[in-house]
């Protein structure tokens, strides 16, 4: 990835933002929640640097277009070969909290 003195100097530049820019305009608009979390529940953090990424293995947790983990999507060619395609999503939230809703909705009738 960085090199340690490219992210020394990106952290740097982080707290600079944090204590100016950021905090003047949290001063007049806070933010909405507290806590901002996806729908599986974790949490998300207001900015993202390369700084979060010091022990980041590149091919175990991104990899390349059609490789696993499929962050880039499942086609080598990511969409240049193929159109992009809405796929029906199964499941909200967690494992658990799926199967409990799927439950919760054949008991009601749903078929």
């Amino acid at each position: 990835m960085l090199e340690k003195e490219e992210l020394k100097k990106i952290k740097k530049s982080r707290g600079k933002w944090e204590s100016n820019a950021l905090k003047k305009t949290l001063e007049r608009f806070p933010e909405r929640k507290e806590k901002f979390v996806t729908g599986s529940g974790k949490e998300v953090a207001r900015l993202y640097t390369p700084d979060n990424l010091e022990e980041f293995d590149y091919i175990k947790e991104l990899n390349f277009p059609g490789e696993y983990p499929y962050t880039r999507g499942v086609q080598p060619t990511m969409y240049r070969g193929r159109f992009w395609t809405m796929r029906q999503y199964a499941g909200f939230g967690t494992a658990e909290e799926s199967n409990k809703r799927y439950k919760y909705l054949l008991d009601q009738g749903q078929t």
